[in-house]
């Protein structure tokens, strides 16, 4: 029976050109809505996946404002049966300050007599690019971490992650416990029905506060890349452009 712990974050929507808000440290979501990002999407379907593989279970933990609690209903909806929120303004939580919270939660939870085994999280920030959070969370509770799997399992007291690397995809296994970052592309988030909606609105959130002060992320401010320019070429005119757009074909591996 494996104690899964999932965390996500509320960001926003991914748009065609994101827009950043007047200070310069964060992505504005007043036109977009706010979600998950597909990381995280992937790490709460590995999150059930394994809970009920296990026989275990999966709880959902987010750090952020009463908004916030939207995205643990959604993976309430989905499988996932408890909810954590660390209520706290998310923009004065740097990736440190935002570990040291989620490490409080698994301690606590140890504390009780029924320990976490696997904590997932997305392998970045979908707004803020941050890489950090999950190996800080190893790091402050002294496990394992594996980055950038695609898939995570538990047999026993291991945990198999599949994660690609610089010779290839590999299987890492692991003694529980675990951290694990998740990348989109291993599973396909199931979507909720109306029934998982319903039964996600019934349950009740455990909510906690920070017992420590944020230090803040320390970051100047984020910055767009430029457009990328688009380019055409123009082949020719008529039955003339035939012999370039054959060429054009053969190397795009169309014809031969």
């Amino acid at each position: 029976m494996a104690e899964v712990l999932v965390c996500v974050k509320r960001v926003p929507q991914a748009t065609t050109e994101p827009v950043i808000t007047a200070d310069g440290l964060g992505i504005d979501a007043t036109m977009t809505g706010s979600t998950m990002s597909p990381h995280e999407e992937c790490a709460v379907e590995l999150a059930t996946q394994i809970a009920d593989a296990t026989q275990g279970s999966a709880t959902v933990l987010t750090l952020g404002g009463a908004e916030s609690v939207d995205q643990l209903r959604d993976a309430l909806s989905v499988g996932v049966t408890a909810a954590v929120h660390i209520e706290a303004d998310p923009a004065a939580f740097g990736p440190a300050d935002v570990a040291r919270a989620i490490a409080e939660v698994v301690r606590a939870k140890a504390a009780t007599g029924a320990p976490y085994d696997v904590v997932l999280l997305g392998n970045d920030a979908a707004d803020t690019g941050d890489f950090q959070v999950g190996v800080r969370v190893a790091y402050a509770l002294d496990w394992p971490v594996v980055a950038g799997c695609s898939t995570v399992a538990v047999d026993g007291s291991v945990a198999s992650c599949v994660a690609d690397g610089p010779e290839g995809t590999g299987v890492f296994e692991v003694a529980l416990p675990v951290v694990a970052t998740v990348l989109e592309g291993g599973v396909e988030p199931r979507y909720p029905s109306l029934m998982g909606r319903m039964k996600a609105k019934k349950v009740a959130i455990e909510t906690v506060v920070p017992g420590f002060t944020p230090a803040g992320s320390g970051r100047v401010g984020l910055a767009l890349p430029p457009p990328i320019p688009n380019e055409v070429e123009i082949l020719g005119q008529g039955a003339s452009a035939a012999p370039a757009v054959v060429a054009v074909l053969k190397e795009l591996g169309v014809v031969r």
